[in-house]
């Protein structure tokens, strides 16, 4: 991600440094998903040959994966310079996101079981096509100081001793802990702790992005645009760790639905800032160094995001193994112990991810007068160019 991104900030072709990586990147990133979908070997007769398929897919599709994905979010701090356009962006992206992400939890299976997974892959890469390539019309570059000189090690140092940077990355590091907390999870713990239909899983994640999408606005408009990016993140992080700690007594369905729907209303305010918050550390990158590295920001902060998958991962494990889990066994089989251990996951790690992420962004550095004057020294540094 990081060295995608240093090459998209440093290279400007005839149509610019990212619209590019959109309009001509959007072919063979879809051609690969449906390659996802399409895998020509059996698993039963031909498992290595199957392996190394994948390996091959999935490695391509990450990587132009990263190369489209950071292009796409490098144009937000680019195309809207001032905090309200950023919010209203910012809002509309993440309800088309949140609606792309029910239809991507819904529609596969049906699509799947009717006509083939083959088919859905290619169905959805047809349909992922058009929306890059229909989305990119409607975008623009701006004239900004082009990263032209500094090598990549000499980039990466700028990134790394960027205080605001490292300090809000570690923050939403620890946020990402919340989320793929609940999305590995939520499984287990409906079907083992409360134990229902686990059908009823795609249900509760459901509300919870139903909820945050219908909340964006309301966050914006009596939140975000009353309060600066810092406090608007801090007071989302407060509402998803309390909509947490109703996990540890919820004993049903309803019960369930209603802690979702709490927590959906802080998932708003996460999803609205999370972008404008590192927009503004792009900000101040440019008035520290005069370029412009929204590519390699967007690189960086979404490979060490990233660990929050390992953390999640191993405080499963951990847990999961602590209190008994048997994978080879059915529910009735499961020891009593393994229903408080899913408890124990799903209302402990969640809340220690946003806990940790509001005490980290106290340190964020980018907040009242500094950031006034950082927003100065910007506009300054601009006319004079």
């Amino acid at each position: 991600n990081p060295l995608i991104g240093y090459w998209q900030d440093r290279t400007r072709f005839r149509l610019g440094r990212r619209i590019p990586w959109l309009r001509y990147g959007a072919f063979p990133f879809m051609i690969m998903f449906a390659g996802l979908w399409l895998a020509p070997f059996d698993g039963a007769t031909q498992p290595y040959a199957l392996l190394a398929y994948f390996v091959f897919i999935i490695v391509v599709y990450d990587a132009i994966n990263s190369a489209v994905g950071n292009a796409y979010y490098a144009l937000l701090p680019e195309m809207f310079v001032n905090y309200r356009e950023r919010t209203d962006v910012a809002a509309k992206m993440m309800i088309f996101l949140t609606v792309a992400l029910l239809l991507g939890v819904a529609l596969p299976p049906v699509i799947g079981d009717r006509l083939g997974w083959g088919t859905m892959g290619i169905l959805f890469a047809v349909v992922g096509l058009a929306a890059i390539l229909i989305g990119q019309t409607g975008m623009a570059e701006t004239s900004v100081a082009v990263e032209s000189v500094t090598t990549f090690p000499q980039a990466l140092k700028h990134i790394i001793t960027h205080r605001s940077f490292m300090i809000l990355t570690v923050a939403q590091t620890l946020r990402f802990v919340t989320t793929n907390s609940m999305q590995t999870g939520m499984l287990f713990f409906v079907k083992y702790t409360l134990k229902i239909d686990g059908a009823q899983t795609g249900l509760i994640l459901a509300t919870a992005f139903i909820v945050s999408a219908l909340m964006l606005y309301p966050w914006r408009q009596l939140i975000a645009n009353r309060f600066e990016p810092r406090t608007t993140g801090l007071l989302a992080y407060v509402v998803v760790a309390l909509g947490m700690l109703p996990l540890w007594f919820v004993t049903d369905l309803n019960g369930m639905l209603g802690a979702a729907t709490f927590i959906g209303v802080g998932f708003a305010g996460i999803f609205l800032m999370d972008n404008i918050l590192l927009s503004d550390v792009i900000d101040e990158d440019e008035t520290r160094t005069g370029a412009r590295r929204e590519g390699m920001y967007f690189g960086m902060n979404g490979m060490a995001t990233t660990l929050s998958t390992a953390i999640v991962a191993a405080a499963f494990g951990v847990i999961s193994q602590s209190y008994g889990y048997d994978a080879m066994l059915g529910v009735a089989e499961q020891p009593a112990s393994v229903a408080q251990g899913f408890r124990i996951f799903m209302t402990f790690l969640p809340f220690a991810g946003c806990t940790g992420a509001f005490l980290v962004l106290q340190l964020y550095p980018l907040h009242g007068e500094k950031l006034v004057e950082m927003k100065r020294e910007l506009v300054r540094m601009r006319k004079l160019q």
